[in-house]
């Protein structure tokens, strides 16, 4: 079966070539631009000043980039609560999606990628219950599009009291996702936590931010350690020193279900076929309400997609709860977990 992680690669080289072809294009086309206005120019004021060219170029780039890089729904909506009816479309998803959903996996009749490399690790506990780690970022477009299979996946051990609409940022294809809290999107900072509860498990997020006007970044570990250990919540601490203490990180999104630790986003879910480029990802042109439909009730490769890669998750986190939860019961679930089916 194709793994996403080398899907995941292909698909950032193509939208990293796609980029650089866009950049090209648009300096050519500053240069002609700027050859004309020169001309122009230079009839009517042979002593125009080399500043004001400058100023032209700086306008004429700015511009050009945000407008293309920018879809209708662009920071619509941004940073504010789901409503109930939206919050309950992840809270109560039927387990009968996640089954037909998993026997889909199972028997390949998925278009789009599902699948993540594992390796195995010590649980971490606290309160006596393991937990599901996370670590991304805003900006990350494989983390929005991950964020949510993972509210998906968690839905089935607790439930959300709160999440929010979010976007990765402008120049990572500008998709909607779901934020754990409201994130400060101008600044790069740090934010932990997620309004979660549940018996089974702890859900420890830590959310790297930056401004999503401009294009992917992330930290330093060694700075979100500092801002970690600022917030004096042991847990917290204690969690991000097993990150670094694995010395395995290299990439967001990156989580750990119970003894699974998973490097990457577990499925490529961008719309209802494999995207070829930046240009044809159909998930940054829908709503979040678009996309909660489809979980309301899925009918394409899209929604059954996110919940195949619930199901995974749900798979790499039930044999650490002996499989108490109800979802653990179900015949795709117990499969996925015989066959150790993560990939």
């Amino acid at each position: 079966m194709a793994k996403a992680s080398s899907a995941k690669k292909e698909f950032s080289d193509k939208i990293r070539m796609f980029k650089i072809i866009s950049s090209v294009a648009l300096v050519i086309g500053i240069i002609g631009i700027l050859i004309g206005a020169y001309s122009l120019a230079s009839i009517s004021n042979l002593n125009l000043e080399l500043n004001n060219v400058t100023s032209i170029i700086h306008n004429v780039s700015s511009s050009t980039q945000v407008s293309a890089a920018q879809t209708p729904q662009t920071l619509a909506g941004i940073d504010q609560p789901f409503n109930e009816t939206q919050l309950g479309v992840i809270n109560n998803a039927p387990l009968q999606y996640f089954e037909k959903a998993g026997m889909m996996y199972l028997n390949h009749s998925l278009v789009n990628e599902v699948g993540a490399q594992t390796v195995n690790v010590s649980a971490f506990y606290a309160n006596g219950k393991p937990s599901v780690i996370y670590l991304g970022s805003i900006t990350c477009i494989f983390c929005g599009e991950n964020r949510w299979a993972m509210a998906l996946a968690l839905s089935r051990f607790g439930n959300f009291t709160a999440l929010y609409k979010g976007y990765s940022s402008f120049g990572d294809g500008d998709v909607p996702t779901i934020y754990w809290s409201q994130d400060n999107y101008n600044i790069s900072t740090l934010d932990t936590g997620a309004h979660y509860q549940s018996k089974y498990i702890n859900f420890i997020a830590f959310e790297d931010t930056g401004p999503i006007t401009g294009g992917f970044s992330l930290q330093p570990l060694s700075t979100i350690q500092q801002e970690v250990n600022a917030t004096g919540n042991v847990t917290y601490e204690n969690a991000f020193s097993l990150i670094l203490k694995l010395n395995s990180f290299q990439g967001t999104p990156y989580t750990i279900w119970g003894d699974n630790q998973v490097g990457g986003a577990d499925a490529i879910d961008f719309g209802n076929t494999t995207p070829t480029s930046a240009s044809n990802l159909e998930i940054a042109h829908m709503t979040h309400a678009q996309i909660l439909s489809e979980f309301a009730a899925p009918n394409d490769q899209f929604g059954w997609t996110e919940y195949a890669a619930a199901d995974l998750y749900i798979a790499m986190l039930c044999p650490s709860i002996n499989n108490a939860a109800p979802v653990c019961s179900l015949p795709a679930i117990k499969q996925i977990i015989a066959q150790n089916h993560y990939v």
